[in-house]
């Protein structure tokens, strides 16, 4: 079959951007970007979405509408020729007026896209190797900051992005400037650019302090309408077929958009925010209970930049409306495994309680029945408004009437296991697990070689400078004081006497960096009567729940296995979902014997397994047990349980041991099993981050008392 045709139209495809006003559907997500390009104040989009969504597509074909830029030419930091930075490292450059524009300073807006693995260096800049080694003068030579300012700066799979990274990012959009200071090179550039990040979110989360600092969050997914999923593929293909021919069709949509930017952006200026409107912002923030007073600000940027979009001078309360839909659904406290978005409701009740009062005894009503009868499907002119569609999910604990307390239908209440003639014991109603909570970090000991992560401590391609050591190969990061360390013993030797050194192959030393490796979480629970009669499964559950997220935000991977009865079953393998862990751990029933051993052996089995599918990736086994251990035909069986995890402390397993008892009264069962395990126990109100903390204060505020 002849396939030139086919690869004639792919690399035309690869020159062609798609057009941005081609893009089907993704109102919210549009919206955003266009208000981003108006007001880059509002610090950056994130697009969260399944895969296949067109995300990265939109992201690229935002610059194409984006109005060109004047540039000082040769200037490696896109100075604006009418006020030029005054301290560019490529300056100063002598001001040019607008009215008398120098040829060749016009270019289009450029989309600097920073893949998932770049290093710092490459982010910020450097000093310039070659120049250092062979002039012996520093130079700097700029990153990727440097190239995207004034344009667009693109993350795909942001959250896959080192955490240090996303911080230079963020700091960077939020300060308009760049700060390099490293290796002796101490450099302030401006870095004024649209950052936009996108991200698929079953691969795991952003830290909520990164999250915060992202101005606006929009939720993308693939229309459900055949008719518009049928346009979808029409438009791509026609795309593919001919993209010349495409874009031109859309060409004077494109220059249009262009022409809208630039209009919005000579008007924001002038746009007023009464303090009406300002207190609507105020009010809506506040109903939402969101953190701190970054949300109000980024709120009232975008009602400002959407009313210089629809073309008025002053913000009115659909503005305030948009800019919440848009800047409060990543801000607001939530459940954390609950899914983004704002309750109506509560929005348009802000929003009312707010209306100012006009002095009409009827209350002014009929007057202002407009924006409120619109509602989340009011016809206004923004695209912005999203008729429920994330709104619906509330994840599963957030059921709160099957609580699953009591229930007249279930088995007799007697306690799990009392007869050891039931083969089977009957299985109590599922527990919803209570809040979850902010957990202390659990580290596996020493230093490992793992997949990037946010838990345990490694050797990585990423991460901040710890040494230097003789690459073995080619080098890749140059450490440049151990190379100069290394040299400087020696230039007697090679006869240099005048300044600079010589350097040699063997003088070169590759940069050690230390980072942080995901690990796999293998959850092992005791599901027996013995946790359920006290009803403490609720509190097991909720704390299980919390580790699930930690685990979450870490990248790890996760797996679950439950005892109970008279074996022990994995709930689920070791995966990438936490939310199939957390919906698995939800459901579970309880009640019956206590199989420890059973447990403990079906783990060290699964670990076996994984170890020799992915070597590198270190576990870590949290048990969550009071300790006891009972059997089929009733009686103790800690000894068996003790040799189980004998076997994994021989292995090398990295272990915590959760202590799920409680009374006044307490054999210390879980301790023991912890050392066996030669792991570190942890009752179960230790887990929480803050009881940490309180333990810290409590002993400054004994020292001193003590030495008194």
């Amino acid at each position: 079959m002849d396939t030139r045709g086919e690869d004639a139209s792919y690399a035309r495809s690869t020159r062609v951007t798609y057009p941005f006003g081609a893009v089907v559907g993704m109102d919210d997500m549009r919206l955003a970007l266009l208000l981003n390009a108006v007001s880059p104040a509002i610090g950056g989009v994130l697009v969260r979405g399944e895969k296949g969504t067109a995300k990265s597509t939109t992201v690229r074909a935002l610059a194409a509408v984006l109005p060109p830029v004047d540039v000082v030419p040769g200037c490696r930091f896109a100075c604006e020729p009418a006020a030029p930075d005054p301290g560019c490292p490529d300056g100063p450059h002598s001001a040019t007026p607008r009215d008398l524009p120098a040829p060749g300073q016009t270019r289009p807006a450029r989309l600097v896209e920073l893949p998932v693995g770049a290093s710092e260096d490459r982010v910020v800049g450097s000093l310039d190797l070659e120049r250092a080694l062979t002039e012996g003068v520093k130079a700097f030579e700029p990153g990727l900051l440097a190239a995207a300012n004034r344009g667009v700066l693109y993350v795909d799979e942001v959250n896959l992005l080192h955490d240090h990274l996303v911080d230079l990012l963020l700091d960077a959009a939020a300060l308009g400037t760049a700060y390099v200071e490293r290796e002796g090179v101490s450099v302030r550039h401006a870095a004024r650019f649209l950052l936009v990040g996108t991200m698929n979110p079953e691969e795991g989360e952003l830290r909520p302090q990164l999250l915060d600092r992202f101005g606006l969050t929009v939720e993308v997914a693939a229309p459900r309408d055949p008719a518009q999923r049928a346009e979808v593929v029409r438009r791509r293909f026609a795309y593919d077929a001919d993209p010349a021919r495409f874009a031109a069709s859309w060409a004077d949509e494109e220059v249009s958009l262009a022409a809208r930017i630039a209009d919005a952006r000579a008007r924001l200026p002038h746009v007023v925010l009464s303090d009406d409107s300002l207190r609507q912002v105020t009010a809506v923030c506040a109903a939402f209970d969101v953190d701190g007073l970054r949300a109000d600000i980024v709120t009232a940027r975008a009602a400002i930049a959407h009313a210089a979009w629809c073309g008025r001078e002053a913000v009115d309360e659909e503005d305030v409306r948009v800019a919440a839909r848009l800047a409060l659904p990543h801000r607001r406290r939530r459940n954390p495994f609950d899914a983004p978005g704002l309750d109506d409701e509560t929005l348009e009740q802000a929003l009312s309680d707010a209306r100012p009062d006009d002095g009409d005894p009827e209350g002014g009503d009929p007057d202002d029945s407009g924006p409120s009868d619109g509602g989340p499907s009011g016809g206004g002119p923004p695209p912005g408004d999203d008729p429920d569609g994330h709104d619906g999910p509330v994840g599963p604990s957030a059921d709160a009437p099957v609580s699953g307390q009591s229930d007249p239908t279930t088995a007799p209440r007697g306690e799990g296991g009392e007869r050891a003639d039931a083969a089977p014991a009957p299985e109590r109603a599922a527990v919803a697990p209570s809040d979850p909570f902010r957990t202390r970090r659990l580290e596996v000991p020493g230093i490992g070689a793992g997949a990037a992560g946010r838990r345990s401590r490694a050797r990585s391609e990423r991460g901040r400078v710890v040494g230097s050591k003789p690459p073995q190969g080619s080098v890749t990061r140059l450490h440049l004081i151990g190379t100069v360390l290394a040299a400087a013993p020696h230039q007697v030797a090679r006869g240099r006497r005048g300044p600079g050194l010589r350097i040699q192959r063997e003088d070169l030393r590759q940069s050690t960096l230390e980072g942080r490796e995901g690990n796999l979480v293998l959850f092992v629970v005791d599901a027996s009567g013995s946790m359920s009669s006290r009803a403490r499964m609720g509190a097991v559950k909720g704390a299980v729940l919390s580790l699930l997220l930690d685990a979450y935000q870490r990248r790890d991977k996760v797996g679950l296995i439950t005892f109970r009865g008279s074996n022990a079953e994995v709930a689920l393998p070791p995966t990438w979902s936490v939310e199939a862990a957390a919906a698995r751990l939800t459901d579970l029933p309880t009640g019956g014997r206590t199989p420890l051993a059973a447990g403990l052996l079906r783990a060290h089995e699964l670990l076996r397994v994984e170890r020799v599918r992915d070597p590198q990736r270190r576990p870590l086994l949290v048990v969550v047990t009071d300790g006891r251990a009972t059997g089929a035909r009733g009686g103790s069986h800690l000894a068996d349980a003790h040799a189980a995890a004998g076997l994994l402390a021989t292995a090398g397993t990295a272990g915590v041991v959760v202590d799920c008892e409680s009374g006044p009264v307490r054999l210390g069962l879980a301790r023991t099993l912890g050392a066996h395990l030669g792991a570190q126990t942890l009752h179960l109100e230790e887990l929480a981050a803050d009881s940490l903390a309180a333990t810290v204060r409590q002993a400054h505020q004994i020292a001193p008392r003590k030495a008194a």
